[in-house]
């Protein structure tokens, strides 16, 4: 498929997921977190509606995450941008990495107009509304399943699944079980730096420490561990 044509595939499919209620809670939060506000973006208009994947239709490599950050992407309506200009910030933090493996044309994601392109990357999330606390219930999860299996069957391309966190990694080995996909047993356990290759054709899936707050503030997570993720996958998926 060549680029064009991907592209309005792509975006088809997020055309459906921005009108997606399946989940009265989360629909009910997200709305209310964009009516609410916080108080530094209090004159923004928030996006608060299902966040679509962003990122290059060809790409070969995929990032999943968990969901939209109340004040980040449910504000900006972009996957990891707007949650802080600070270093620390999850978007901050994920795109120096993104950058400086060159999967990221910029090393910030502040907003939808920043000029930020992906270059052999796209990003989804396991989830597409942001939800309170910052935990869908596994109801939610299972509802916004389709649209992850839908993303990875048509990214044509795709060689290398990053999944960020231990929810973005189970969601991701579920939905290769639902498409027939025989995984080791004992089932695959998260890691940061795992890397599980089931073949025929599957994507490579890398499981990676999630780039939030509480795991970049504290250590757990370091520019160099994240950047180490995406040499890998560039090495998996170009080499």
């Amino acid at each position: 498929m060549g680029r064009s044509a991907a592209q309005d595939a792509i975006d088809a499919f997020n055309a459906r997921v921005v009108r997606c209620t399946r989940c009265p809670r989360l629909v009910a939060y997200r709305e209310e977190v964009g009516r609410v506000r916080k108080r530094a973006y209090i004159d923004d208009e928030y996006w608060a509606r299902p966040v679509p994947s962003f990122g290059d239709p060809l790409a070969r490599v995929m990032i999943v995450g968990l969901a939209p950050a109340a004040h980040g992407a449910n504000r900006t309506g972009r996957m990891f941008t707007g949650d802080g200009t600070d270093a620390m910030g999850s978007g901050s933090f994920l795109m120096r990495a993104l950058f400086e493996t060159g999967f990221a044309n910029q090393p910030t994601s502040v907003h939808p107009d920043d000029g930020l392109e992906l270059r052999g990357l796209s990003i989804g999330a396991s989830v597409r509304c942001a939800p309170p606390e910052n935990k869908p219930l596994p109801s939610e999860i299972d509802n916004c399943r389709p649209y992850l299996l839908e993303e990875l069957d048509l990214l044509g391309d795709l060689r290398v699944v990053v999944a960020l966190g231990r929810l973005a990694f189970d969601q991701v080995l579920k939905a290769y079980e639902i498409r027939g996909v025989s995984l080791p047993r004992p089932r695959p356990r998260f890691g940061h730096g795992v890397v599980l290759d089931v073949g025929a054709g599957t994507p490579i899936l890398l499981g990676s420490y999630h780039p939030s707050r509480q795991n970049t503030q504290t250590g757990v997570l370091k520019p160099d561990m994240l950047r180490a993720i995406f040499e890998t996958a560039r090495h998996l998926a170009f080499d």
